[in-house]
């Protein structure tokens, strides 16, 4: 086992504080949005050896059998495939989705043979792997997550129109436009082609989206959409005349309370807005963005990338192993989160690992103990398990007083 430093990526609408006050140490004075634990190559944790210190991935090359496990690199070749993320949103994210496995390598390669340079803004495949992911709140959690039900949507606009009628104001054009696009065709054919029309962005649509925020501030009903549209009217705030301003309004607007937890697959659009949370995908940084952003949007790309279904909220429930463990067990193979609460006087918890592992405790102290080794974890610390020093028990600190808690990820893999 490793104790493990990682990499804060101070992104802009990242909180100055959430991170620091969670961990338990000094904020860095500028925005913390993510707090990286793994090996992908964009922001490598260090891991602290007898022999000094070494970049995670560049450990894990030197022996992959050992760190990953034969299963492991059968399924996703000699790295680690996961990556454990805290990420605290003090501002909305873009809107933006993930690609499938396949789109992601034929992009990258198509993007490496044209010679585009990986720092480019215009790039939009920074690897070749997919970034299926998932998102554990640690606080209330906001978010905008994939397409609701066209009839929920149209009734939604039908309330603006009606609202804003009776207000005597202007309706703006765009949203009868996108109404059509909804009543005129099937359901994925009716999302695409309204999401079409506002991403392809112009005039109209910054116009529209000033109508719409007029309104709203001149007193349109907002019941029982609240939360739609006051969603809207910050989003404008951060962002003018955006058009995911209204592709907002496609979308489901969800609250996750502490504790709960939801997965993305590839296609999802999505957008965190605020809260805490413990984040885990794929190791992948391939991001397509769709709006709520001043940085570069591959309108064509992003339309191909989408899944335009509409779809419930993908909520995930724990599950418990048969050892007892608190899981957390997305349709993905890459990863698996367990979550661990321990009382001082409580009996050891396995932890559930298929090939590596990374741990990071949030509150109190645990001892990990394995056939090779113990290592002390305090809050904020973390580590790095190899697949070869299974299996490894949590342990309350002798003499604790306070509850250990501790967040593991490993692979899905099952023997």
């Amino acid at each position: 086992m490793y104790e493990i430093e990682n990499v804060l990526r101070p992104y802009a609408w990242g909180s100055k504080t959430a991170i620091a006050g969670f961990l338990g140490r000094p904020a860095s004075g500028g925005p913390e949005a993510e707090l990286w634990l793994g090996a992908h190559p964009g922001a490598p944790s260090v891991a602290l050896t007898a022999d000094g210190t070494h970049r995670l991935d560049a450990l894990i090359a030197a022996d992959p059998v050992h760190h990953l496990g034969a299963a492991s690199i059968a399924e996703f070749g000699p790295r680690l495939p996961f990556l454990l993320k805290v990420l605290a949103a003090e501002n909305p994210l873009s809107l933006q989705v993930h690609p499938t496995l396949e789109q992601a390598r034929e992009g990258f390669a198509r993007e490496e043979a044209a010679g585009v340079d990986r720092n480019a803004v215009e790039r939009n495949y920074k690897d070749d792997n997919h970034k299926p992911e998932m998102i554990f709140a640690l606080t209330q959690f906001e978010a905008l997550c994939g397409f609701r039900p066209v009839p929920s949507t149209l009734a939604l606009l039908e309330h603006v129109i009606r609202s804003m009628e009776q207000l005597s104001l202007e309706v703006p054009g765009v949203v009868r436009l996108v109404m059509e696009d909804l009543k005129a065709n099937p359901e994925p054919e009716a999302l695409r082609a309204a999401f079409t029309r506002l991403i392809s962005g112009g005039r109209d649509i910054s116009d529209a989206v000033g109508q719409l925020v007029g309104g709203i501030k001149a007193g349109l009903m907002k019941k029982p959409y609240e939360k739609e549209l006051t969603t809207a009217l910050e989003l404008n705030a951060q962002y003018p005349g955006d058009p995911g301003v209204l592709i907002s309004l496609l979308l489901n607007r969800i609250s996750l309370g502490p504790g709960e937890a939801m997965y993305l697959p590839a296609g999802n659009v999505h957008a965190y807005l605020h809260g805490l949370g413990i984040e885990v995908m794929a190791s992948s940084d391939n991001v397509l963005r769709g709006g709520l952003t001043p940085k570069f949007i591959d309108v064509q790309e992003l339309l191909n990338t989408i899944d335009f279904s509409a779809v419930a909220v993908p909520m995930l429930a724990p599950g418990l192993s048969d050892l007892g463990q608190e899981l957390y067990c997305p349709p993905f193979k890459e990863f698996q989160l367990q979550h661990v609460m321990l009382a001082p006087d409580a009996e050891p918890v396995p932890i559930a690992q298929s090939g590596a592992a990374l741990i990071i405790v949030v509150s109190g102290s645990v001892l990990l103990d394995s056939p090779k080794g113990d290592l002390h974890l305090g809050r904020g610390g973390s580590a790095y398990i190899p697949a070869a020093e299974a299996p490894v028990n949590i342990h309350p600190v002798s003499g604790a007083t306070e509850t250990g808690r501790a967040f593991a990820v490993t692979t899905a893999l099952r023997a």
